[in-house]
């Protein structure tokens, strides 16, 4: 039951209707973030997130919260380093006015200048709570090395410079450069009529006009530094740990294989990074793997927090697991258990109605299409042992390797056992 609609100048709409769903979801999504941005305006499009919800020439702040509070809905969005998404979510006789109060903060947002130095000041502490918190810090640390000097590098929120010196006109020409109807998905789900949001919704975007903004040339290469360990001295009670290598794109041919390789290393209770380092050796009470995936490129990244004194142990098993993924032909039953809990997680997921918006945008911002649940699913059956090997052996290379470590670092046993500590 999904549909699509394109508006004349080229806004697309797509909708999923969930039969016994009692809510909607509405996202509107915009195809670009944090690797669009100009190094003095890092941060901006993170930024423009928080200023949508500060006022338009209908509603003040205040009454957008209390509106969407009334209805007993949820409005929130997020910015990621490749799109923006603003998103509400109600009850499905709610939805003409969740539209409308949606499409009047992205279309009419006022920008009031005492609103900006307002959230300036919440964005800069923001910032200031990311640094404050190492078990985020960490991961910054590891993103900002690992894709430094590609687009990808920029850090989401900014940094103090950039946030404090952005002026309204920059915030203005950013929005009106990349809030183009080319960059625009419109993505709802629930208990839904995708007649009634194409009456919702045309009249309100046809005030964009048509076009699209100037992009980059598409896709850019990671530049590979070679090996690269930093260590960050910090007074903590434990030793963090960030190390990973290159992954894959969203639309790699190889995106399954990579979703099974990560579960089998770290994605969960019964991985082998959980099972050897916390359940066998006791060094860790947090410890998974996570991939990373955009429209070009990608990364694997293995996260663990231990005590100074065993953080070079938990490192050489990390790598050492990731070593036997590359070198040895996982069991077939511990692929299919890993297929089993990636379906499971898919399936259980989607039973609400923001979670079906979510997949239906994202299906449309990187591959242009709706991706139906069986293809899915038959990409992740299709996966032989064989096929994860051989993604292992392309991806976990000792001259990709990035090493993170924060807190009372042992610097000696790091510096010393550099050359154990490698794939």
């Amino acid at each position: 039951m999904v549909q699509e609609t394109t508006f004349d100048n080229g806004v697309r709409l797509v909708s999923q209707q969930v039969p016994g769903m009692h809510t909607v979801s509405l996202g509107i999504w915009v195809s670009n973030g944090t690797r669009q941005e100009e190094p003095a305006t890092s941060g901006v499009a993170h930024f423009i997130e928080h200023l949508l919800f500060k006022g338009t020439a209908r509603r003040s702040a205040r009454q957008i919260s209390r509106e969407i509070d009334s209805l007993g809905g949820v409005l929130n969005a997020f910015t990621g380093h490749e799109y923006v998404c603003y998103y509400a979510k109600a009850l499905t006789r709610f939805l003409p006015q969740v539209a409308d109060i949606l499409a009047d903060m992205f279309l009419c947002s006022a920008f009031p200048a005492d609103e900006i130095e307002k959230e300036r000041s919440v964005v800069l502490q923001e910032i200031k709570m990311r640094d404050d918190t190492p078990e985020e810090s960490i991961h910054d640390r590891f993103h900002l090395s690992f894709w430094q000097g590609h687009p990808l590098g920029k850090p989401i929120l900014g940094t103090t410079g950039t946030i404090s010196g952005i002026r309204r006109d920059a915030i203005i020409e950013y929005q009106r450069h990349w809030y183009r109807p080319s960059e625009i998905v419109i993505a709802a789900a629930g208990a839904l009529e995708h007649r009634q949001l194409v009456d919702l919704l045309a009249g309100k975007f046809a005030v964009l006009p048509s076009g699209g903004p100037q992009r980059p040339v598409a896709g850019c290469s990671r530049t590979n530094r070679g090996r690269v360990m930093e260590l960050c001295e910090r007074d903590l009670e434990q030793t963090l740990i960030c190390l990973g290598t290159d992954g894959l794109s969203h639309a790699d041919p190889g995106r399954y294989s990579l979703v099974l390789l990560n579960t089998i290393l770290g994605g969960g209770m019964s991985s082998r990074l959980f099972q050897e380092i916390r359940e066998q050796r006791g060094l860790a009470y947090s410890v998974y793997s996570y991939v990373s995936s955009y429209a070009d490129a990608g990364a694997l990244t293995v996260y663990a927090g231990t005590d100074r004194q065993q953080s070079c142990e938990a490192v050489r098993i990390a790598l050492a697991e990731m070593a036997r993924l590359r070198d040895e032909t996982a069991p077939a039953d511990e692929l299919n258990a890993a297929r089993e809990q990636i379906k499971g997680k898919i399936l259980m997921s989607l039973e609400s109605s923001d979670s079906y918006m979510s997949r239906l945008a994202r299906s449309y911002l990187y591959f242009g299409r709706y991706q139906p649940l069986e293809e899915v699913m038959a990409g992740f059956d299709a996966v032989t042992p064989a096929d994860l090997q051989q993604l292992a052996g392309r991806l976990f290379r000792d001259a990709s390797l990035n090493i993170q470590v924060m807190g009372r670092v042992d610097k000696t046993c790091f510096a010393e056992g550099q050359g154990a500590l490698s794939l």
